[in-house]
């Protein structure tokens, strides 16, 4: 897994100074060089880190595109759900919360890095080390759980993102392959239109996955910044489509409740934590940028321009729509062309978006693997796994449980929302 750099030499002065100046004991634990499952294993070598980095708008490409996802599609509901003053404060406070919490964690790693005299922190290590700094002695002894624990739902939460983007990639496509036949070239008003059945969203699934496997191949960061910039791009000029739609003729807003009900709150709330969604690739960005000290300001900038960008179309979109606003604020567009490229572009975006959620679990899952076969089967057993977690994306998207989850964040039938 990517790792966070300190300032210190080679590796092996590393591993000398913690032989004079920790017990043999510590100095055994914290040397221990098993690259197993849980305890993370650093995809490069710090020399290679510091030569072979991403500059830092690489860096901040990479993470606005790690947040923005399907969840700013639902964002107008989710206000909707909490006030048109509720909702945005709301938003606000989260946006400063989650750049407050990535900020802890990156300053924690480096911390234990110093320490530690160790030239790389990786997720499991930070929460390690942490629990074994604890004044609690049950949390000392059982440290090595919580690195376990920190792997295990980093591989959950991360594929099952990827999980929601085929959901949201088949249907997305099926719906404008659907609504071919009754899109117009006005876009001055919205019309209901009998969708043309066609196959299944299963082997519109299908039909994505040639090009999933062929980008998650790509391990290397540098080269993901092309596709996370196209992404970006795409979703960028969908949501200017999108804005300057919603910014004609918006009601008066006195209409609208500053604070909705209690009872409603709560759907906002997991609409609006599903679309900070970054926090998986912090470290791992911190870690593979050249000159990490400029990490903290990189991660400010790009969580202001995310909290701007989910305000802004949250609240246009509720005071334009108002009561009508649905689960997704791309059915209450007009059915032209013009606004149906909206889902084609998003489809680019979440498509290019993949590779990049795919790349944390990869990181933990593949060197654990890889570090088990001799150098000859290494590559192999690589691109097999990769090859098995895109196909696990994939059936298990066809599951009912995961359909129903993105209600909230994908287009549902007409009448829902």
């Amino acid at each position: 897994m990517p790792v966070t750099k300190s300032g210190r030499g080679h590796q092996g002065a590393v591993d000398l100074k913690l032989d004079l100046t920790s017990s043999p004991k510590s100095a055994k634990k914290l040397q221990s060089k098993d690259s197993s499952f849980w305890d993370g294993h650093p995809s490069e070598s710090p020399g290679l880190e510091k030569t072979k980095g991403i500059t830092a708008f690489q860096t901040l490409v990479h993470l606005v595109k790690g947040n923005m996802g399907t969840g700013i599609l639902g964002l107008p509901l989710a206000v909707k759900n909490a006030g048109i003053l509720m909702g945005p404060l709301s938003l606000l406070a989260m946006g400063f919360t989650a750049c407050h919490c990535m900020h802890i964690l990156v300053r924690c790693a480096q911390h234990f890095c110093h320490r530690l005299n160790k030239p790389f922190m990786d997720y499991g290590d930070t929460v390690k080390h942490g629990l074994e700094a604890s004044p609690s002695a049950w949390l000392r002894n059982h440290a090595h759980w919580g690195r376990r624990i920190v792997s295990f739902f980093l591989i959950v939460t991360q594929l099952g993102f990827c999980c929601v983007y085929i959901v949201f990639l088949a249907d997305n496509l099926k719906q404008v392959v659907e609504a071919v036949n009754g899109t117009t070239t006005n876009c001055h008003y919205n019309e209901t239109v009998i969708l043309t059945p066609t196959m299944d969203s299963r082997l519109y699934m299908l039909s994505f996955l040639p090009f999933l496997v062929l980008l998650v191949l790509i391990r290397n960061l540098r080269v993901l910044t092309i596709f996370s910039m196209l992404a970006n791009i795409s979703m960028l000029v969908s949501l200017i489509i999108i804005t300057q739609y919603i910014a004609q003729g918006i009601p008066d807003p006195s209409r609208l409740p500053l604070v909705a009900s209690w009872k409603t709150y709560p759907l906002f709330f997991g609409t609006a934590i599903f679309s900070f969604e970054s926090i998986g690739v912090v470290l791992p960005l911190e870690n593979k940028m050249k000159d990490a000290r400029r990490f903290p300001a990189i991660l400010s900038l790009g969580m202001s321009i995310i909290t701007a960008l989910y305000i802004g179309i949250g609240s246009l979109g509720y005071l334009r729509f108002g009561n009508d606003i649905k689960a997704s604020i791309t059915l209450n567009l007009p059915n032209c062309w013009l606004y149906q490229s909206v889902k084609l572009l998003y489809v680019v975006g979440i498509l290019c978006t993949y590779a990049l959620q795919f790349f944390v679990p990869a990181e933990i899952i593949i060197p654990f693997a890889t570090s088990q076969v001799s150098k000859r089967w290494a590559l192999p057993l690589d691109l097999s796994i990769r090859l098995a977690m895109v196909c696990l994306t994939c059936e298990y998207k066809a599951e009912q449980n995961v359909a129903l989850f993105l209600r909230a964040v994908r287009n549902p039938p007409d009448g829902e929302g």
